[in-house]
Parts: C-alpha cells; structure tokens; sequence
C-alpha cells in the first residue's frame, strides 16, 4: 500500500504564491509517476501537472503552464507543486496521484490508484 499525504495549501491573494507538498510512504515509488490533480465545488476533478519520477519528464495544463512547477525529491519521497501568479480560478481541492506500476505519467485521473485527501487552496481577495 502507499500513503499521500498533501500539505501546504491555504488562503491567499490574486497573484500569490503557494507551495504544494505531498508526503509518499508505504510501498516504494521510486518508479512511479506521480501527478497533481484538482477538484473545484461543482466540477469534475481535472489534471494540474504531472512527472515521470526517473528522468523527470514533466507535463501540465494549459490553465497552469508557465505559473505552476512541478518538482519531486527521490531520496525524501517528496512530490511538489510550486504555484506562482495565483488566479481566483486556481481554488479548488487539490490532490496528489501515484500510479501503480508505471513510469510514465498521465493526465486521466483513472489511470492513478493511490490518492492523498487533498488540500484546500483558496484564492482571494
């Protein structure tokens, strides 16, 4: 089994920043992609960003690209999503996704077994 858990989010204004953590235990993930995933009230769950975790390919969304920053640490287990720019747009739920044996990652949120709670990002004035 494998464990996420998400940190880090909060309120903050139009145009600032935030970072994302999100803390992998359990079963080795050292070849698994991982992704950041999104859920505002009312919509269906969309794709953020995502990265192979050998080799560090990163893919994002057009929303995101350009202000967010998708990063892992191999040895902490440690994936993160560093979001500049902010927008009201952004607030939503965010979760962290690991795929069971791939390494290669994806934007569907069906191709991610494991899932972290989420984390509460709130943009506003």
């Amino acid at each position: 089994q494998v464990q996420l858990v998400e940190s880090g989010g909060g309120l903050v204004q139009p145009g600032g920043s935030l970072r994302l953590s999100c803390a992998a235990s359990g079963r080795t993930l050292d070849t698994n992609a991982m992704g950041w995933f999104r859920q505002a009230p009312g919509k269906e769950r969309e794709f953020v960003a995502a990265i192979n975790w050998i080799g560090g390919a990163t893919g994002y969304s057009d929303s995101v690209k350009g202000r967010f920053t998708i990063s892992r640490d191999n040895v902490e287990n440690t994936l993160y999503l560093q979001m500049n720019s902010l927008k009201p747009e952004d607030t939503a739920v965010y979760y962290c996704a690991a795929r069971s044996n791939y390494r290669t990652y994806s934007n569907k949120p069906n191709d991610y077994d494991y899932w972290g709670r989420g984390t509460q990002v709130t943009v506003s004035s």
